[in-house]
């Protein structure tokens, strides 16, 4: 949430207790998908949460007993998370999360849009139903949906997709977020590795200070809403011309909390 923006706020008018309604609300609830025609009917259902455990303090939702929450998904939904999950980029929800329409209708397209073979149309009444059930008639629907497409297609230009004859066309499109590589079979007798500190993700392969994991916690406090990596990024440039410092743990916090500071007085 700290990426999207809507990091929790505790105190009287704070958003801690509208987040705990709405939690509560997910993770009590369950899907239950309905496949029926002339021939068959099929039911399916999946409780998304097996169990939860959330403590709150809604005075200082920062503090440590928010860690001790825990969480157990169902068996089937996890299975089905697994199976098919729903690749969406948090920079482009960043941006559309003052509008849930386009919050949904971008989940939706980049996970049709991330399995589609063939090009497909998806007729508006059907897309009414699951987007638009409010509106009173389809085509003022329409052009709310082509208005907030517009939006999406801002941050996800790849999307191919198009107004057709009945419906809206999906054409095969590059995934809004890249699949990762087919996992490798595991090996019986797998070589034991040689134990080595691993440098954060974008700095694989390089030379250069290592920055230890409670480190990056460190520099999401001194500057909130700011993009770790981008600024590690940023500081490795910088020492590159000034030289690697002492104790580089400290001197990267210190980096992000003098750039928050700067650009956001």
């Amino acid at each position: 949430m700290a990426e999207l923006g809507l990091a929790p706020t505790g105190g009287r008018w704070g958003s801690i207790t509208r987040l705990r309604d709405q939690m509560t609300r997910l993770f009590a609830s369950s899907v239950t998908c309905t496949y029926d025609d002339k021939d068959k009917t099929g039911i399916f259902g999946v409780k998304m949460v097996k169990e939860a455990r959330l403590w709150w303090n809604p005075k200082a939702p920062d503090e440590a007993p928010l860690w001790k929450s825990t969480l157990t998904l169902g068996s089937d939904f996890y299975e089905e998370v697994i199976k098919n999950p729903v690749p969406v980029d948090m920079r482009a929800l960043k941006v559309l999360k003052r509008s849930p329409m386009a919050l949904d209708i971008y989940c939706w397209l980049t996970y049709r849009l991330s399995y589609l073979r063939k090009p497909t149309e998806i007729p508006w009444a059907v897309l009414q139903m699951q987007f638009g059930a409010d509106y009173t008639r389809t085509r003022g629907f329409k052009e709310s949906f082509l208005h907030h497409l517009r939006a999406i297609l801002t941050v996800y230009p790849e999307a191919n997709v198009e107004d057709g004859e009945r419906g809206l066309l999906l054409k095969p499109s590059k995934p809004h977020v890249a699949q990762l590589p087919p996992v490798l079979p595991r090996l019986k007798n797998p070589p034991v590795p040689e134990p080595l500190l691993l440098p954060l993700p974008i700095y694989e392969g390089n030379d250069g200070p290592h920055l230890r994991t409670s480190t990056y916690e460190m520099a999401r406090r001194a500057a909130p809403g700011w993009d770790v990596y981008e600024l590690e990024r940023q500081w490795r440039e910088w020492i590159d011309k000034k030289g690697s410092p002492q104790k580089p743990d400290a001197a990267f916090v210190a980096f992000c909390r003098k750039k928050a500071a700067r650009e956001n007085p």
